[in-house]
């Protein structure tokens, strides 16, 4: 069999040309970074549990009529996806206050926002995701006025869904980011939800002891990433039945 052509290779994935036009099969690594690459180590079983996790929320919602570029989940860490133009924001929901903006507007981490607080950023590495405003998206044409609609809608709905979810096993989802894609359907476009939703990507605290279940256990060494993101599988019901086995994974194509 001839080898996949690899696409790209970002900090947690890698993404190959998929088995049909239009396609692509991202894969899960189990790299860790933080501090945008600063900090990295390579977590072993990370990127199963993120592979089943991200399978589980973009199935669900789907379910509830959210769009995303999700397939089917290929094996333990590939995932087949719809090929996307990303736009390039990241797109953050906050319900509570911690990380940069607790830093930013002096808020003590673990406030309750008002109401759900939606924050872009421009997604370039080397300057570090800035904050973006959406008359920057307007001003150098990342994404319409009707993209930005769409695209609000869509991150509060996503909201509206996760915190359901995770309230219902304890936990409280603190904040979350999210990517957007464009798929193209002869002349109309459609935007979906892209890339991953996993603990890589959300801040998720249990509501009773406010244990960290998410990357800020690697971000402040406070203790085993794999345990925190198993507890959170293993509450949703989807823990591998396979758990990872030890030494580093090998991509067989």
């Amino acid at each position: 069999m001839a080898r996949r052509k690899k696409i790209y290779e970002g900090k947690a994935k890698t993404l190959y040309e998929g088995p049909e036009p239009g396609t692509i099969v991202q894969y899960f690594k189990d790299d860790a970074t933080a501090f945008n690459a600063e900090k990295h180590d390579v977590i072993e079983g990370k990127g199963v549990l993120n592979n089943i996790l991200s399978e589980f929320f973009m199935l669900g919602l789907a379910q509830i009529g959210v769009p995303t570029h999700f397939l089917k989940r290929l094996n333990m860490r590939e995932q087949l996806v719809r090929s996307c133009e990303i736009i390039p924001l990241e797109v953050i929901v906050r319900n509570y206050a911690a990380g940069s903006i607790s830093k930013r507007l002096g808020i003590d981490e673990g406030t309750q926002l008002p109401r759900p607080i939606v924050e872009y950023c421009y997604k370039d590495d080397s300057l570090g995701d800035p904050l973006v405003t959406e008359e920057h998206i307007a001003a150098f044409g990342w994404a319409s006025q009707q993209d930005m609609d769409d695209i609000l809608s869509l991150a509060l709905r996503v909201n509206d869904f996760l915190s359901g979810v995770f309230l219902a096993v304890g936990i409280r989802l603190v904040d979350f980011k999210i990517e957007i894609g464009r798929i193209y359907e002869g002349d109309f476009q459609r935007l979906v939800i892209a890339d991953e939703i996993s603990p890589d990507s959300c801040r998720l605290w249990d509501i009773k002891t406010g244990q960290k279940l998410d990357k800020d256990v690697f971000r402040r060494d406070l203790g085993s990433l794999t345990d925190a993101y198993s507890e959170v599988a293993r509450r949703l019901g989807v823990m591998p039945n396979n758990p990872p086995a030890p030494g580093k994974p090998t991509l067989v194509n």
